[in-house]
């Protein structure tokens, strides 16, 4: 009967649309619009999150950067021996604040407010890959303190400290289809629930502009251990000769947030024309399991995941047509850190590539509305969980994301 706790908690996953594994990539709208490279990119304020050593080079006294997005995901699901399908159609608004301050000459300070981590899953009730979740709903917001100190006229550093705080929301069915644990039919289920989660890391970046054209960035973001303390598990549907050992207890679990080390360049090829590049790399080898402590006696929930270090490789290009629109486009591909035998619904996302693109309309000379669409295509996968003791759970599955965002950019 322990065996049943054999849990997928926590994949702090929502969508298809993450990168990586549980990763969000839509911090910034004009960023985004190029791909969302912007390690090398003195834009707006976004650079806070992109490269805090950019800061420095921002031609106004205060900038400010809002925005938001609306992502719609969805993935098909096709199970390998009976072929029964299934899907799930899902809407995250994932946002971003940034605004900078420039002291003196030499010194910036700034504050970053961003959700790289959430959003939803919802499969039906008792789908066939019940028994690895139902559905998870998360909630993640950074926020980030942030100087940029510039040494001399071609070099700068940045950084400063990340207090992430989030919560999560995950249900799961004990068993796969099992006529003994259930009530009137419907089957025995754990729902876990954490509140209050936080964390502490740093980002720390540097700039280099060797000509008046181009500029070359780094930026490294460290990795962060989400550890929840004393939530709630509560057992539903259980049936009577079951109650004494599956009562409602409290949990603890640990989640690392992976490092992650960006380097870049951009390059002005004309007054109007910038193009860009970076190259994302993703520490995510440190997510080997995920191990969920109950409070109650019950064993120690072990779940393998295994993952593996990626990298992204973005491209992105704007063209200011003249005072009022400036234009942009790019493109990405997105390795997957999941293994094969390791791919789990709460996070069913493979390879993919991503485009983007989008516009600023220039209000006057300090107020610009930003528009982004990101169109992200994964292909089509054959792959399966095979290390939970209710059986392998293996299938197609086919995913698309689309997410048009808007925001406003401010300064004086």
């Amino acid at each position: 009967m322990r065996k049943l706790l054999s849990l997928t908690l926590l994949a702090l996953a929502g969508s298809t649309a993450f990168a990586g594994g549980y990763r969000v990539s839509i911090q910034g709208q004009k960023q985004l619009a190029m791909g969302h490279t912007g390690v090398a990119v003195v834009n707006s304020a976004e650079v806070a999150f992109f490269n805090p050593a950019g800061m420095a080079y921002l031609d106004k006294k205060f900038n400010l950067s809002v925005g938001a997005s609306g992502l719609f995901a969805k993935t098909k699901f096709q199970e390998s021996v009976f072929n029964t399908t299934a899907s799930t159609e899902n809407f995250g608004t994932p946002f971003s604040l940034y605004a900078t301050y420039k002291i003196n000459d030499w010194f910036t300070a700034g504050l970053a407010v961003y959700t790289p981590y959430g959003s939803a899953v919802e499969w039906d009730q008792n789908w066939q890959g019940a028994y690895l979740v139902n559905n998870i709903d998360l909630q993640a917001i950074f926020v980030q303190p942030t100087i940029s100190v510039r040494v001399g006229e071609h070099f700068s550093v940045g950084g400063g400290p990340i207090y992430a705080t989030g919560s999560v929301n995950f249900n799961r069915n004990l068993y796969a289809s099992n006529g003994t644990f259930q009530v009137d039919g419907d089957p025995t289920d754990l729902t876990l629930d954490a509140k209050g989660i936080s964390a502490w890391g740093y980002t720390l970046g540097m700039m280099f502009n060797p000509t008046d054209k181009l500029r070359l960035g780094m930026n490294y973001r460290s990795e962060i251990i989400m550890e929840a303390r004393d939530g709630d598990a509560n057992f539903s549907d259980v049936p009577v000769f079951a109650q004494s050992l599956l009562t409602n207890t409290t949990f603890d679990a640990d989640l690392p947030l992976p490092a992650e080390l960006t380097v870049g360049l951009s390059y002005q090829v004309t007054d109007k024309w910038l193009v860009a590049f970076d190259l994302n790399h993703t520490m995510w080898s440190a997510y080997k399991s995920l191990d969920v402590k109950f409070n109650n006696g019950l064993p120690t929930s072990v779940n393998p995941r295994n993952y593996k270090d990626v990298s992204t490789y973005r491209f992105g290009t704007q063209y200011k047509a003249n005072d009022k629109f400036t234009f942009r486009a790019g493109y990405y591909f997105d390795e997957s850190p999941v293994q094969d035998t390791y791919f789990a619904p709460e996070t069913p996302r493979n390879d993919s590539n991503a485009f983007t693109g989008g516009l600023t309309y220039q209000l006057n000379n300090k107020l610009g509305i930003d528009f982004s669409f990101l169109y992200i295509h994964f292909d089509e996968i054959d792959n399966s969980y095979e290390h939970n003791p209710n059986g392998d759970f293996a299938g197609t599955y086919k995913s698309v994301v689309f997410s048009p965002g808007i925001g406003i950019t401010y300064g004086f």
